[in-house]
């Protein structure tokens, strides 16, 4: 199995503490900072697999971090770790890029789940295959293809695949795939999104996924609920 570099941004000396402890336990190395100062050398500086970040920083609020990290393309997973709860808070860190979100307080179990899934969505991508159910998407030949037999999409529509496999069972909001479709600077349009969504719906159905949109989200992706 291969080991993982966390960096973990936490200003709690006792949370970050008993943390990194938990997550190197399986062979994985913690760096642990407690700024976002601290945080920017590191990911200058070093190459991690998952970024975990608290919002209430002493020196800087901790998605003014995460948007800026997007802002120069570092795709570096995130997930958000923080004691705010509020849906309206959710929804904006994932709109800013977050991979996953989980509020304090939190079971170790929990955290460690979503940190596997994450990861598993990371080294699928770095290895050039993204498989969901019967869905395959090989990532440098751009093809897709169920059970098998590919399936035509247009270059859209293999982003929005892409986005969307990437996040499979969680929700995608409109705002990140917008940014994934932004053509030199030209915003894409709720009209346009809509349109591409409906054809992907369309060219999967004999997948076992479902792509289902989520009222004032967005759109998810998962298993085909099976009608009794």
């Amino acid at each position: 199995m291969r080991t993982m570099r966390f960096l973990l941004i936490e200003d709690d000396v006792q949370t970050a503490s008993s943390l990194a402890r938990a997550l190197g336990t399986e062979g994985d190395y913690v760096d642990v900072y407690g700024t976002c100062r601290e945080a920017e050398q590191a990911l200058r500086s070093g190459d991690y697999g998952l970024l975990i970040l608290d919002l209430g920083l002493p020196d800087q609020e901790g998605s003014a971090l995460l948007r800026d990290l997007r802002a120069r393309h570092d795709h570096t997973p995130v997930l958000v770790l923080t004691a705010r709860d509020e849906l309206d808070e959710r929804v904006r860190v994932l709109n800013l890029g977050a991979d996953d979100y989980l509020s304090k307080p939190f079971d170790l179990a929990e955290l460690q789940a979503r940190i596997r899934a994450i990861t598993r969505r990371t080294r699928a991508a770095t290895d050039g295959q993204l498989v969901v159910g019967n869905l395959r998407l090989d990532l440098s030949s751009r093809q897709a293809e169920v059970s098998g037999r590919g399936i035509g999409l247009s270059p859209r529509e293999l982003t929005v695949l892409e986005v969307l496999m990437l996040r499979p069972g969680r929700v995608t909001s409109r705002h990140l795939m917008r940014n994934c479709l932004d053509n030199g600077g030209e915003p894409l349009s709720d009209g346009a999104l809509d349109v591409c969504m409906h054809r992907i719906r369309k060219k999967i159905e004999s997948s076992s996924l479902e792509v289902r949109p989520v009222r004032g989200l967005g759109y998810i992706l998962q298993e085909t609920v099976q009608k009794a």
